[in-house]
């Protein structure tokens, strides 16, 4: 089964590569507006609410005016930071979808949610100082079918246990991106929260 295309405005988020106020962007535009999201990742994670736009277009390497050219405000730049990380996931989930080792590529997903909502808790803690909430379960939703896929074809590859159902999988999922989203959780307890989730995951022969 081929997961559904989704788009991060499924999940409450602006699409990143979406044009400023529906007008196509030049390529050079498109490179300055990539540039001022990823360098406002970095100076927002670095240095919180805190972070200046000035900070920011230096780090960009453009001009001010740039930045406010691409997003009018605080909170719209970090909306689409926020719609920039959930493309990025819905792309590597393809990619696991596609790959040959369907055991590998379901549990690397599953540690890749976990990781990244861990990793983004400095922008959404920010996005909630500013009145914008961004829930995990619809991030989850936006990725279900492909999640339904992986979790299929690792059923049928014999490394998932047969009565893990989707809703099952689901709502460990979203519990547990909002367990480490909601506390910021480090390398190692991830690991071991994970590995706990995996085994009972895992048919009982191969534990």
């Amino acid at each position: 089964m081929a997961p559904r295309k989704s788009s991060p405005a499924e999940a409450g988020v602006p699409d990143a590569n979406a044009p400023d106020a529906g007008r196509p962007l030049r390529a050079d535009a498109r490179r300055n507006r990539a540039r001022v999201l990823e360098a406002a990742e970095a100076v927002f994670t670095a240095k919180g609410a805190s972070a200046s736009t000035e900070e920011i277009a230096r780090e960009a390497g453009v001009g001010i005016g740039t930045v406010f050219r691409h997003f009018p405000t605080k909170e719209s730049l970090l909306q689409a930071i926020t719609g920039a990380r959930l493309q990025r996931l819905i792309e590597e989930t393809d990619a696991l979808v596609a790959e040959g080792d369907p055991g590998t590529a379901f549990f690397a997903f599953f540690s890749r949610m976990v990781e990244g909502a861990a990793a983004k808790r400095s922008v959404v803690n920010l996005l909630a100082a500013a009145g914008i909430d961004i829930k995990v379960f619809k991030a989850v939703q936006v990725l279900e079918e492909a999640i339904e896929t992986l979790l299929t074809r690792a059923q049928q590859a014999g490394t998932v246990r047969d009565d893990a159902r989707l809703p099952e999988v689901l709502a460990l999922l979203t519990g547990t991106c909002q367990a480490a989203l909601n506390a910021g959780w480090e390398r190692e307890l991830q690991e071991r929260v994970l590995a706990v989730i995996f085994d009972g995951l895992r048919p009982p022969g191969s534990r």
